[in-house]
């Protein structure tokens, strides 16, 4: 089973996200970029969903540390955000961001955006 971090400090996003993939995926929730990159110590996701307004580190701040490991330099990053605006989305395509996924998100949509940028059908490891 693939696996997914959804790193977002509002527990609202992380249960919603939780609720909406976890029949599909293996998905850890996790409040900071700091516990994301604790966990990458032990777990190699296929996906993450990176909140970009996060206290003490953004997830710009987060994407940027990803990229400069050669350990975490290829995993997916897609940014969930509640800003829309173009100047945003272009700094984290700029970045490597594979997609940006408004909040608050629609939960089909969510297993949408997800199964895209897996290039997947549901889930399954091939």
């Amino acid at each position: 089973m693939k696996k997914i971090f959804v790193v977002d400090d509002n527990n609202a996003n992380l249960f919603a996200a939780q609720k909406a993939l976890a029949e599909l995926y293996k998905v850890f929730t996790l409040p900071s970029a700091g516990a994301m990159f604790e966990l990458l110590e032990d777990v190699m996701p296929d996906l993450i969903l990176l909140d970009i307004m996060m206290p003490e580190v953004t997830g710009f701040d987060a994407m940027k540390m990803l990229r400069e490991d050669d350990r975490y330099k290829n995993i997916p990053v897609a940014f969930l955000t509640g800003r829309n605006d173009p100047d945003t989305e272009m700094d984290g395509l700029v970045m490597g961001a594979v997609d940006f996924i408004s909040k608050p998100f629609v939960e089909s949509d969510l297993i949408e955006y997800v199964k895209i940028n897996l290039d997947d059908d549901g889930g399954s490891d091939e």
